[in-house]
């Protein structure tokens, strides 16, 4: 049975790419050529987010997967800003490319159905039913157990949706929590990885990965490596690749023999290629979608661990 994580895989495999583009759009790191066009206005900046939004994924969407939008760098700016977030979203899917929340949403049942229902499934009123933002995938954070997990599950299967579930994540002090060992001696992030694998068991597709997954940074590889032996059917988003230091031999701990099993999220470094040295030489800043297309390719370049004969 195909699922959504097989369309992602599928993606990847057609374009030879494990790369996501992360869009997390501090104000500051747009082009003046795109902000100078708008007011100085919470309105007028998410319009600035959105075009700049636009002209990325129009040069990334023929060569990588996915992105990932960040939600906290919409919210900050209020209506106009879930705004962008929305139009950001259904652009990239008119485009074919797989959307992944990062919203890392996490709280008791009915709380964590209401998170579902806007994300991956409908909101009811009376007898209709309307999706709402309709992303293909929204990270989840799985700290108050099971049953926070659960709706998210259960709209995974009736509307052909994923989620990625925090395991090891890539910050400096994520140890703190889920490098503690529990009482038989098992750290919690291996603890968290089965839960996932067991979580997701009902979900596998025909490649094998089930569409509930697991965020793990690459910034731990040894980890990474471990997880992924520990967790045979668990897809991985793996940030922390470039700016927070993971490189490409440590991402590949995370990959199965086939080359598949993750996608690695890249946000600062594919969408301020423009402001890198070199490429500011022999362009102009409104050519930054093409510099963006360029990392990526470099990207895919890089991440190339497919094997052809697998």
């Amino acid at each position: 049975m195909s699922n959504i994580m097989d369309k992602l895989i599928d993606k990847i495999i057609e374009l030879k790419s494990p790369v996501v583009m992360g869009l997390d759009p501090r104000y500051e790191m747009l082009p003046e050529c795109v902000t100078n066009k708008y007011d100085k206005t919470l309105e007028g900046a998410s319009k600035a987010i959105l075009e700049y939004n636009k002209v990325l994924i129009d040069n990334v969407y023929d060569v990588i997967p996915a992105i990932k939008p960040q939600m906290a760098f919409y919210e900050m700016f209020g209506i106009p800003g879930m705004n962008a977030f929305y139009e950001t979203c259904k652009y990239a899917k008119e485009k074919g490319m797989i959307v992944i929340a990062d919203n890392k949403r996490g709280d008791i049942g009915s709380t964590a159905k209401g998170y579902s229902n806007a994300y991956l499934g409908k909101t009811k009123i009376e007898e209709k039913e309307e999706s709402v933002f309709d992303v293909d995938f929204m990270t989840v954070n799985p700290y108050m157990g099971t049953d926070c997990i659960e709706p998210f599950v259960e709209d995974c299967k009736k509307y052909n949706k994923g989620i990625f579930i925090l395991a090891k994540t890539s910050n400096p002090s994520s140890g703190e929590l889920q490098d503690e060992k529990l009482e038989n001696g098992e750290e919690v992030y291996k603890k968290v990885i089965s839960l996932i694998e067991k979580w997701g068991e009902d979900l596998r597709g025909r490649h094998g990965y089930s569409s509930v997954a697991a965020v793990v940074g690459a910034t731990y590889p040894k980890q990474l490596q471990e997880l992924r032996r520990l967790a045979p059917h668990t897809f991985f988003l793996i940030p922390g690749y470039g700016a927070q230091g993971g490189k490409a031999e440590d991402i590949k701990l995370g990959f199965d023999e086939k080359g598949l099993g993750g996608i690695v999220n890249a946000s600062r470094s594919l969408m301020c290629a423009y402001k890198n040295e070199e490429w500011k030489k022999n362009h102009r800043e409104e050519e930054y979608g093409l510099a963006t297309r360029k990392e990526a390719l470099r990207m895919n370049k890089e991440l190339n661990f497919f094997n052809e004969e697998g």
